[in-house]
């Protein structure tokens, strides 16, 4: 603990580093506020009251989840952003198959300040899409109560502001990248996640102990703990490869002549594919809206309106793996490290220099890719279990229980502390763990 307060008062030291974590927060508080300001044309009262008629164990309420709780609110950001990350999905997937967006991806800081734009105009237009079903979903009504005082221009301001609102809550993600500290779609994502910790203890809390079995809400403590650890261990795991440098005579010094590694992660995507997977998966579900009349269109989203059913476990587990190696596949470029090695002068032991260095490298990376895409599948539908097998006794406390909702939480908690940790480090102070490592640090 003091070499924790010490970190704390470095980190106060560092006029920038306060800054930006001071500024973070701002914005993470503007994002709350924005959370709880209800569409305009909506019955507040009536809202909450079919709400509570309808309950939230769906994919509606799971999908309320990751938008801080605005969804089930009918907030001004109730589509959260979540239709910035479908657009970022949909650029990605054109960037692999399209050579208009190939040679941007070329184009070094111009090409990613076009892709930037487009994906910003593609979040615009699905949200509008998305918002559309929304204001069909609430002129029916959740447990078919109705909540709208006018619905004569109500689809219009619904589209109007919900965009609005996702474009902001977009631009402020953006501020918290360049400003602040933390990717700053993620920590939106996880600020929304964090809000339902609290209560969804508490509802834990209190069935267990109106039960008399305090020992179970224990055993539940305990194997989420040991899940969380698990997943920093699958997180920070890595495979590291011997890079043997030449030696190399400039004026009179002696460069190279050392071995080093190359670091690769088991999970070299990151917390990005369940994010992606999971935005995918609300698509089904808010497409069906548009057709409340349609048996065929209402059965086809139901099968995505349970997220602890085995169907939607089953297509979640695939998609999760789907998405981790495709995001690897972009963020992880073989080549480019194997012709980087090759202009330093470095050489792996008993691969030549080039293709066969790339294509060892590859070999590794796919190797190790299927343990962590395995991983995260399986961590993803753990709730799933959790209901199934009466381990969680609600389904609030179910979503953090493994899922999509804690690997959020332990991977953008990890990439922020390894910004913190880089800061401190670069201004000569300890980091968080002077005995061990926060991802990224190798000193």
């Amino acid at each position: 603990m003091a070499g924790l307060a010490e970190s704390l008062r470095n980190i106060w030291k560092i006029e920038e580093l306060r800054k930006r974590i001071l500024y973070t927060l701002g914005i993470l508080v503007v994002y709350r506020i924005g959370a709880y300001v209800t569409l305009p044309g909506v019955d507040a009262a009536a809202l909450a009251d079919a709400i509570q008629q309808g309950g939230t164990n769906n994919l509606f309420g799971f999908f309320n989840l990751f938008v801080g709780g605005a969804f089930l609110q009918a907030g001004i950001f109730a589509l959260g952003i979540m239709p910035y990350i479908t657009a970022s999905i949909i650029i990605q997937l054109l960037g692999a198959a399209v050579p208009y967006f190939q040679k941007l991806q070329r184009e070094g800081e111009d090409g990613r300040r076009k892709i930037t734009q487009l994906t910003r105009y593609g979040t615009a237009g699905i949200t509008a899409l998305q918002s559309i079903g929304y204001a069909i979903y609430l002129l029916n009504g959740p447990a078919r109560s109705a909540i709208v005082i006018d619905p004569t221009f109500f689809t219009i301001t619904t589209v109007i502001v919900l965009t609005a609102g996702t474009m902001f809550v977009m631009w402020l993600g953006e501020r918290i990248t360049e400003n602040g500290i933390g990717n700053g779609i993620s920590l939106i994502i996880t600020i929304s996640i964090i809000a339902f910790l609290p209560q969804a203890l508490t509802n834990e809390f209190q069935i267990v102990v109106e039960d008399s079995n305090l020992f179970l809400f224990l055993a539940e403590m305990a194997v989420l703990i040991l899940v969380t650890a698990f997943i920093v261990l699958v997180t920070q795991g890595m495979r590291r490869i011997p890079v043997q440098y030449a030696k190399r005579v400039v004026g009179r010094k002696v460069y190279g002549g050392t071995t080093q590694y190359l670091p690769l992660r088991v999970n070299a995507a990151g917390v990005m594919p369940i994010i992606f997977a999971q935005s995918i998966m609300f698509v089904p579900g808010t497409f069906a809206q548009f057709f409340p009349d349609s048996a065929f269109m209402q059965s086809f989203g139901l099968l995505f309106l349970d997220f602890t059913g085995w169907g939607y476990s089953i297509i979640f587990f695939f998609v999760c793996v789907f998405f981790t190696y495709f995001y690897t596949a972009i963020a992880v470029n073989p080549k480019e490290m194997a012709d980087t090695m090759k202009r330093q002068g470095g050489f792996i032991p008993g691969i030549r220099p080039g293709k066969q260095t790339s294509e060892f490298i590859d070999n590794i990376l796919t190797r190790i890719t299927l343990p962590g895409s395995l991983f995260l599948g399986f961590v993803a539908i753990m709730p799933a279990f959790a209901v199934q097998f009466g381990i969680s006794e609600t389904q609030q406390f179910a979503q953090f229980f493994g899922g999509t909702s804690l690997l959020i939480m332990v991977g953008v908690t990890l990439d922020t502390l390894q910004q913190v940790e880089s800061h401190l480090l670069m201004r000569h102070y300890d980091g968080f763990m002077k005995s061990g490592r926060v991802r990224g640090r190798r000193v």
